[in-house]
């Protein structure tokens, strides 16, 4: 198995795969933590399928998948959050959405003459068939989410931590949700390159949440978010390269068996440690 892993690596595509790893592992580390923190995994979830429906619409037309994925990902963010920004009204906007959504994408595939092979990929994810050009454009995505995600850390944090104290003192609080909604979809876009439409939480939910598990400090938990974001895709690549299964069945269950570790072992550890430097502190 070794032998077979060390042969491959030698080969452009098992290069190209772990490229686009090491980019997506970083963009969905640091946006997980504040999809767990704004309570959006429905909003992921929307997003990811009516991706889909892009891709399909795309396919349909003659076009990239891949720019049909991102068209389909970003008018869905602008649409929820232009209906739907506040959490009593978000749900409703994207079950509603998405149910529209699927509908179109179901009417697309039985429009289209042929076997939809490249909609179906993205269903399950094809990290192992990106090009030079496809990590080129991953980079390229995911250096500008970043980029907007640094430029309005510190206000969305304050709105996602208190929106009503940072509505009151002149925080932008539907922009800001409109903002991450659109950053939201780009990272979207580059996990289901991964792990595909189907599994899309396990990029950008369980990071985060397994990081909330292991502290309490926001600093630390995006750095511990992005560190096992990275484990989970770099090493699901690593191992179905040396299996020949899928790569999505590793990506998930490390990053299950992460959550499951934290939540179990490591994160109590922690907590205690905590208290009793605290209880240290106020003796």
């Amino acid at each position: 198995m070794i032998d077979q892993l060390v042969h491959l690596l030698g080969y452009d595509f098992a290069q190209n795969a772990l490229a686009a790893g090491l980019v997506v592992g970083i963009v969905c580390g640091v946006v997980s933590r504040f999809v767990v923190m704004r309570n959006m995994a429905f909003a992921v979830h929307a997003l990811s399928e009516l991706g889909f429906t892009g891709s399909a619409g795309a396919i349909l037309v003659g076009a990239s998948p891949v720019v049909g994925l991102m068209a389909g990902t970003t008018i869905t963010a602008l649409f929820i959050g232009a209906l739907g920004v506040r959490v009593r009204e978000r749900d409703s906007v994207v079950g509603i959405a998405m149910a529209f959504g699927l509908g179109l994408g179901v009417l697309f595939l039985s429009l289209y003459p042929r076997y939809a092979t490249q909609a179906f990929s993205i269903l399950f994810g094809s990290i192992t068939g990106v090009s030079r050009g496809d990590v080129a454009l991953l980079v390229g995505i995911g250096v500008v989410t970043l980029i907007a995600l640094a430029a309005v850390y510190r206000p969305l944090t304050f709105a996602t931590v208190d929106p009503e104290v940072a509505e009151a003192r002149g925080v932008p609080v539907r922009e800001l949700a409109i903002a991450f909604l659109l950053i939201m979809a780009a990272a979207v876009a580059e996990a289901i390159q991964v792990v595909g439409v189907l599994l899309i939480l396990t990029l950008l939910i369980t990071p985060g949440a397994t990081a909330e598990r292991l502290t309490v400090s926001p600093a630390r938990a995006t750095i511990y978010s992005v560190a096992i974001a990275l484990v989970s895709v770099q090493g699901g690549i690593l191992l179905a390269l040396a299996t020949n299964l899928p790569v999505s069945v590793y990506v998930t269950s490390l990053s299950f068996a992460g959550y499951l570790l934290a939540r179990w072992i490591v994160g109590p550890i922690a907590v205690g440690r905590a208290s009793r430097r605290a209880a240290e502190g106020a003796s």
